[in-house]
């Protein structure tokens, strides 16, 4: 554990993906930041089992540039340069292929590895305080400061705490935050695997009934062979017992899926599964406090932005914090957190909408309903503008973009 100082601009409670980005977001800036996590920072990230990957937006992308971390992740980035939607293997597909001009549409790259070079990055910059692992046994948002206490008897205080702590936050459920939630009747199903046919960046995403089939392109291994990872959306009941297959029964089941379309496929990792829920918080703000992250919200993996999602909170917030320190206010001032929250709330509700109405679509069995969805998948094929609106969201460069995520520095 590093005690740093006991006095922070912010503190930060979670130390995943997005808690430590809004640390370093906010330290670009010349704030000074305390992280709590009980997790060891030495053990972090570590499992070589971990087949969860994660898809970096064109704007979440710009940020980790402006933050200076893209050249050190390019290594082990994959580019997103189309993306191909069906539905059951059936006649008639979507693409989304940007123009050259445009750019890729992101990155694939796995979880482990963004986290340990942002837990890096982090452990290197004298402005931010890694308390880890460290229990939390008291939080006091008093109206001048929080107080933050933990179990080795240390206080840390700031004038704002930012809860970066997950779908399953602590102080979010203490503070009495609003919450619309619910749980999926699927669970998802995570594994990478190598392939005889080159993916050639593409992503792809096969609709069955019983929920997406995603194909996410990985760069090739040491040994020059093709990887993807696997997204499989089963029914909740069926998730366990699939995940357990023997390598040989899995890897059959991933043929089906997929048609054959990359050839033989040879699973690379454990298969891990997890249920499926949406959960979205009324507001991001109370008194001295933020939600960022899972925190605040989340949803179906359909369209894989929930940590693009996350990102976009980082920058939103980072910016409104450090604006308005500029103009003097108190960092923990209700203006500051008015304006992150207006700023965040509508894009945030809005993608948690449309995720939650396309899994309900495209979860509906039956011809007539798979004819339905082959015509609408049809009708955005043939129609420009629609598919170049489409792929502008899916670069997260839609709305009123922080200026992190155009890859500038505030």
């Amino acid at each position: 554990m590093t005690d740093g100082r006991n006095e922070s601009d912010l503190i930060i409670l979670g130390a995943g993906l997005i808690g430590l980005s809004q640390a370093l977001s906010l330290a670009a800036h010349g704030l000074s930041v305390a992280i709590i996590d009980r997790a060891d920072p030495d053990e972090a990230g570590k499992g070589s089992s971990d087949s969860r990957v994660s898809s970096i937006n064109s704007a979440s992308w710009n940020m980790l540039t402006a933050l200076g971390l893209s050249e050190k992740l390019k290594p082990d980035c994959c580019a997103i340069d189309k993306i191909v939607i069906n539905d059951g293997l059936k006649p008639g597909t979507l693409d989304f292929t940007p123009d050259e001009a445009d750019g890729q549409l992101g990155v694939m790259i796995e979880n482990r590895i963004l986290r340990n070079a942002l837990l890096e990055r982090v452990k290197s910059d004298p402005s931010i305080a890694l308390h880890m692992p460290a229990q939390v046994t008291n939080i006091d948002r008093g109206d001048h400061e929080v107080a933050v206490s933990l179990q080795s008897g240390a206080a840390i205080t700031a004038p704002l705490l930012v809860a970066a702590d997950g779908r399953g936050s602590a102080v979010r459920d203490s503070a009495g935050f609003t919450m619309a939630q619910w749980q999926y009747d699927h669970s998802a199903i995570n594994c990478t695997v190598t392939h005889e046919q080159s993916h050639q960046n593409t992503a792809y995403e096969i609709f069955y009934a019983s929920g997406p089939f995603a194909i996410l392109p990985m760069r090739d291994d040491a040994r020059g062979r093709h990887r993807s990872a696997i997204v499989w959306t089963v029914a909740r009941k069926d998730g366990p017992a699939i995940a357990k297959l023997n390598k040989r029964a899995l890897q059959a089941e991933l043929m089906k899926k997929t048609g054959g379309f990359l050839g033989e496929m040879q699973l690379q990792s454990e298969a891990i599964t997890y249920p499926l829920g949406y959960h979205h918080s009324a507001s991001l703000k109370a008194q001295r406090l933020a939600l960022v992250g899972d925190a605040g919200h989340g949803i179906h993996p359909i369209a894989g932005q929930g940590l693009n999602l996350g990102l976009r909170d980082v920058a939103a917030l980072t910016e409104s914090v450090v604006e308005g320190a500029r103009t003097g206010l108190d960092l923990g001032d209700t203006q500051i957190l008015a304006r992150y929250d207006r700023w965040r709330g509508l894009d945030n509700l809005m993608m948690a909408a449309a995720t939650d109405i396309l899994t309900r679509l495209f979860g509906l069995p039956g011809d007539t309903s798979s004819a339905i969805r082959r015509f609408g998948i049809g009708l955005v094929q043939r129609i420009p503008p629609l598919k170049e609106q489409i792929m502008t969201e899916a670069r997260g460069e839609s709305g009123e973009l922080p200026k992190l995520l155009m890859g500038d520095l505030i």
